[in-house]
């Protein structure tokens, strides 16, 4: 690590990158943000690797999730709440089924960038530059709006810092009570086609809290009742950014990015000779890989190696990215390879890149059916080879849209144009995910 420093990354090809038309105003904006206070702290990102770790052996779970990109004009107190309580609600599920703690990490608080298949976007005869993200660019279709401005990255600094301070508040303010969450399960049960197969799971987590509370252990005298942990990533794509944010830590001495506690890279800029795999290796962070169905084995490895060179549990989470169709052909050769070489990751599932396609009625999708089906194809390699399936990594949202088909209530592709109101990805709804969670919770339950 002797011949890395923050801004090492400059040397090397990078992809995925806004093209600013003034340079000088850029540095200015690196400049201002080098000089904000941190927006994670190191200890914060060293108890998240601790628990990763735990992870990594098979004593944890991760739950990883969030929007696809988060929004300016969503950016708001009701928005982030109802993320928040989605996210704590499956949590519950999933520690109650699976009898091991539950990792939380939101795609929140700066998850502002977006890849792009294609630079340049066309409609109607008319070619703009792709919308990147709000850290980026604005998603209207004029020459103005997708022109990249780089005063959009203090922006977005100062949106992920007020995020991250509302949810501190939730987290530690009485919002994640675990009889306020149980009640909010009982209360998506109540209208729910599936209530029947889910109700066990609910009524025994009632009953838990009320042999506590009859046996003295409550709200008040118990804070891990009380309150939780969660903990924010995001896709690390503009290194411009991160490299502002990172700081050295007083206590260790080593390189932090404070712009949240976990960061990954995505499939599209992975190469190793590459900015964004240099930027990583330096960082002290736990940090996560986006792994595709066309990953080769011995690169896997060169990549977790260049990573992870010490081979920590809890330093490096791989999140598999295949389809529902790809998954069974590519998973196991990956995770034989890995176990066989001895390396200590986490593997965490996210079965929402492989799975979107074009519905009839014209707008991006993901069918319910085709994610449940590569989680459980998760869940089955695993089980096949030996090794702990340690998460999942989902696209979801605490709002009623309907931007995936399939779940409970069967939304179609003529209900997509009902509430679909994402600005790039298509996410599960609130109704959808905690679906999910006490689904994934049977897979948990089997293996505890």
């Amino acid at each position: 690590m002797s011949n890395w420093q923050p801004d090492s990354w400059r040397s090397k090809p990078i992809l995925q990158q806004p093209e600013y038309d003034n340079q000088e105003q850029v540095n200015q904006v690196e400049q201002t943000l080098s000089k904000y206070p941190p927006l994670v702290f190191a200890a914060e990102a060293r108890e998240l690797r601790r628990q990763l770790g735990e992870v990594c052996e098979g004593k944890g779970f991760l739950l990883q999730g969030g929007d696809c990109a988060e929004s300016f004009d969503e950016f708001n107190a009701p928005k982030i709440r109802d993320t928040f309580k989605v996210m704590l609600q499956m949590a519950i599920v999933m520690t109650f089924a699976g009898r091991c703690p539950v990792t939380k990490i939101a795609r929140m608080a700066g998850q502002y960038a977006k890849p792009r298949s294609s630079d340049y976007e066309t409609i109607n005869g008319v070619t703009l530059p792709s919308y990147r993200g709000d850290i980026i660019n604005s998603f209207e279709f004029t020459e103005a709006a997708r022109r990249p401005d780089p005063n959009r990255l203090l922006d977005a600094y100062h949106r992920s810092a007020s995020t991250l301070n509302l949810l501190r508040a939730f987290a530690q303010g009485g919002l994640a009570d675990l009889n306020e969450v149980n009640r909010w399960n009982m209360t998506f049960l109540e209208n729910n086609p599936l209530k029947e197969r889910y109700q066990d799971i609910a009524d025994r987590i009632q009953d838990s809290l009320e042999f506590m509370k009859t046996i003295g252990l409550n709200s008040l005298n118990t804070p891990s009742l009380h309150e939780t942990s969660l903990f924010t990533s995001h896709e690390a794509l503009l290194l411009n950014y991160e490299q502002a944010l990172t700081r050295i830590d007083t206590l260790t001495g080593k390189p932090y990015n404070c712009s949240a506690h976990m960061v990954w890279i995505g499939e599209r800029t992975r190469q190793l000779d590459h900015a964004h795999v240099e930027f990583f290796r330096g960082i002290n962070n736990p940090i996560g890989v986006k792994v595709g169905p066309t990953m080769d084995e011995d690169e896997l490895i060169k990549l977790i190696d260049v990573l992870n060179p010490n081979n920590d549990a809890g330093r490096l989470t791989l999140i598999t990215r295949m389809g529902a169709d790809k998954l069974e052909a590519n998973l196991p050769r990956l995770l034989r390879r890995v176990k066989a070489e001895g390396r200590k990751v986490v593997w965490s599932s996210d079965p929402m890149h492989g799975n979107t396609f074009s519905a009839s009625s014209g707008y991006k999708t993901r069918n319910f059916d085709a994610i449940l089906s590569e989680i459980r194809q998760f869940f089955a390699a695993h089980e096949a080879e030996g090794t702990h399936a340690g998460g999942v990594h989902l696209e979801m949202t605490g709002q009623h849209v309907t931007e995936c088909t399939g779940g409970a209530y069967q939304i179609s592709d003529e209900d997509l144009k009902q509430a679909y109101k994402t600005q790039c990805d298509p996410r599960l709804n609130a109704d959808q995910v905690l679906e999910m969670a006490f689904l994934v919770a049977d897979h948990l339950r089997k293996g505890a």
